[in-house]
């Protein structure tokens, strides 16, 4: 299956990418991210974060949900 990253991702989810490259380089294995969107609004967004994650080495964890007003 061909992968192709979703059209404006890199710019759209530039601190998420810097994360995951930073957490990598200092041998840190665990994301924490606050709320569910950081990863993506679509998807294919979802399905490109979580597979930078993976090729990282980093497990993921979200914190628990609250009431906030969503992000989309």
């Amino acid at each position: 299956m061909f992968h192709q990253c979703p059209p404006g991702y890199e710019k759209k989810f530039a601190d998420f990418i810097h994360l995951c490259e930073e957490a990598k380089a200092k041998g840190i294995s665990q994301v924490v991210i606050q709320y569910p969107w950081v990863i993506g609004d679509t998807y294919e967004e979802v399905i490109e974060s979580l597979g930078r994650l993976a090729d990282a080495g980093l497990d993921l964890h979200i914190t628990a949900r609250k009431d906030y007003a969503s992000g989309n």
